[in-house]
């Protein structure tokens, strides 16, 4: 840790702590992890075929159920993502917080099932969902509720004929990704989505012909301070922490999404949750 990151984490966690400890905890704690953002983006391009023009797909991420954040909350984010009406549903990792403590039920599966999108639903591993021997749980819970995993894979969704690629690697920090074997069979002519937990991973996507990577892991950070901004953001999130990126001399575009619950410290300040629904437009760039 060099000395300019030491006194920003020093000062903002002084301040942090000031402000927790007296009005600001109650917000932080109870009102801002229940703000959810709904986050819309087009994502134009010339390789997106017609047939995908106004293709809407919905990502969550980072749920973390059973850290304060209940099965009854996920139960209104279910509704919320079946609201915004989408094609594809897309996970990026991270289901439960402790998924060999968790008291694993059906209900979590009813829930998942009942996400509904014409095209599929579809998820990554996260670190939590590899943690604590939770890789086959996690798995056996998705499978049920009908999400198709990528681990290291890629899939064509298909429109009257027309194709689209979408993809995903392992975890970065528990897993094995491999994007190379991951994308040697795929079409690189055709417009292609890569579902990657850690952000950071985009430092090795540029090389690859992917156009958009969707990302989570980095919660925005948690807790923001105005000058200051996050104070906290862990392994393989600490460049890209929230928000849209784009890389010089590269097609590719990168977001990160806030994702919705919380983990270590059960905080949200300037900060809040989201999901992202992101249009296809035919035509134009991203």
């Amino acid at each position: 840790m060099n000395r300019r990151t030491f006194l920003k984490r020093s000062i903002g966690s002084l301040l942090t702590f000031l402000g927790l400890s007296g009005g600001t905890y109650y917000y932080a704690h109870d009102i801002e992890p229940g703000m959810l953002d709904i986050n819309h983006v087009n994502l134009a391009s010339g390789k997106i075929p017609e047939a995908f023009h106004d293709f809407k797909m919905v990502q969550f991420s980072d749920t973390h159920i059973g850290y304060h954040y209940t099965i009854e909350q996920f139960s209104e984010l279910v509704s919320t993502i079946n609201a915004q009406n989408p094609d594809l549903i897309l996970f990026t990792g991270d289901l439960v917080d402790e998924p060999h403590t968790y008291q694993w039920d059906n209900e979590i599966i009813q829930l998942l099932r009942h996400l509904n999108a014409r095209y599929g639903k579809y998820w990554i591993y996260g670190n939590h969902d590899h943690g604590g021997y939770g890789t086959d749980i996690v798995k056996n819970v998705m499978d049920k509720a009908e999400f198709n995993l990528l681990q290291n894979d890629y899939t064509t969704i298909e429109i009257d004929n027309q194709q689209i690629t979408l993809a995903g690697i392992d975890d970065v920090m528990l897993g094995k990704p491999n994007l190379e074997s991951t994308l040697s069979n795929a079409n690189p002519e055709l417009y292609t989505l890569l579902l990657a937990h850690e952000p950071d991973y985009a430092d090795n996507t540029v090389h690859f012909p992917v156009d958009v990577q969707l990302s989570g892991h980095s919660h925005g950070g948690q807790v923001r301070l105005p000058l200051i901004g996050h104070l906290y953001t862990p392994l393989y999130a600490h460049k890209y922490v929230q928000g849209k990126h784009t890389f010089q001399n590269s097609k590719l575009t990168l977001f990160v999404n806030r994702g919705i619950g919380t983990t270590r410290l059960p905080y949200r300040f300037l900060c809040k949750p989201e999901i992202h629904t992101f249009t296809l437009k035919a035509g134009g760039t991203t």
